[in-house]
């Protein structure tokens, strides 16, 4: 499978295809059922500075096309995970990459000095879709100058790659992408899950405890694709893409789109191996296209839009 080997901000993958945050627990717990050597990288479960508990059952609801969760970030906290997730996680060749998030930006600070004392993680995923208590509850994900802010101040502190990972819960992804790569980001990866509402008629409560939730899976995979398209359209920086993948194609898709790697995520409720087997499948797909490596697919669209164009819906 050397056709997938990758670099990504420096890092060697052997393929692109990573499990992505929240959906892999931290990594560990699937050696039962996948082999953790055969994966591109790993995003481990979102870590925070202390444990914390996550929000009230039920979390899951299966929608049409996708999923929606709200677990709450539910974590063991980065000591922990140092402690007792990470010495196990090093004895594999698999890239593993933390998933950095807080209310505050002294919150990412500290989860950041902890694990840049550590050994074994690549790179860090900034989860920046929380909001910002400091000013207000405004999401660093949907404020450019916010999210400069937190960026620059954190890319300092670690030696290690930073990746912001973008909620797709904005008017225009561009000015966040720009923002993050302007700021210090490595790379950037796209999208996080969309705010969604689900409904029981009968008792006319949310389906989830928390009510609203995020919205991934299949469903979301088109508007995923055109904002990763967008967002690699405007930095010279590697962009990650996730959204509703579930096939090798499904990748290559996102790469054609810009993506240097992928994502993996709510698939893997359903198929843990997902994975091991979407980097066969793209390995597949390469070798039929005849290529000498997978990374000639990334930003090979056949397309390019034209800003004189009319807006999309319009007529």
């Amino acid at each position: 499978m050397s056709r997938l080997g990758v670099s990504l901000c420096g890092i060697s993958l052997q393929n692109p295809v990573l499990a992505a945050a929240g959906t892999w627990g931290y990594g560990v717990e699937f050696e039962a059922v996948a082999d953790l050597n055969r994966v591109g990288g790993i995003v481990v479960k979102g870590l925070s500075r202390e444990p914390m508990p996550g929000n009230p059952a039920p979390r899951l609801w299966e929608t049409t096309g996708g999923m929606m969760n709200s677990v709450g970030l539910q974590n063991i906290g980065v000591r922990a995970f140092v402690s007792d997730k990470l010495p196990r996680l090093r004895s594999f060749r698999t890239a593993i990459f933390s998933n950095v998030f807080g209310y505050a930006p002294e919150d990412y600070t500290e989860v950041i000095r902890v694990l840049e004392d550590a050994e074994g993680i690549a790179a860090h995923e900034l989860n920046v879709s929380c909001p910002n208590t400091h000013k207000g509850g405004i999401l660093f994900s949907g404020d450019p100058l916010t999210l400069g802010e937190l960026v620059r101040s954190l890319r300092p502190l670690s030696r290690r790659p930073l990746i912001v990972k973008l909620s797709p819960n904005v008017a225009a992804i561009q000015p966040l992408a720009v923002a993050a790569y302007e700021a210090g980001a490595d790379a950037i990866s796209l999208v996080n899950t969309f705010i969604a509402l689900a409904i029981d008629a009968r008792t006319r409560r949310p389906r989830i405890g928390a009510g609203f939730g995020g919205l991934s899976g299949p469903a979301i995979k088109p508007i995923a694709l055109r904002m990763v398209y967008e967002a690699a359209q405007a930095v010279r920086i590697p962009v990650i893409g996730m959204g509703g993948i579930r096939t090798g194609v499904d990748a290559a898709e996102f790469m054609i789109a810009g993506a240097s790697a992928v994502e993996v995520g709510t698939v893997n409720f359903a198929d843990p191996a997902a994975p091991v087997r979407i980097a066969r499948e793209l390995d597949h797909f390469a070798a039929a296209e005849g290529l000498s490596s997978v990374s000639e697919l990334v930003g090979s669209l056949k397309w390019k839009r034209e800003e004189r164009c009319q807006p999309a819906g319009s007529v």
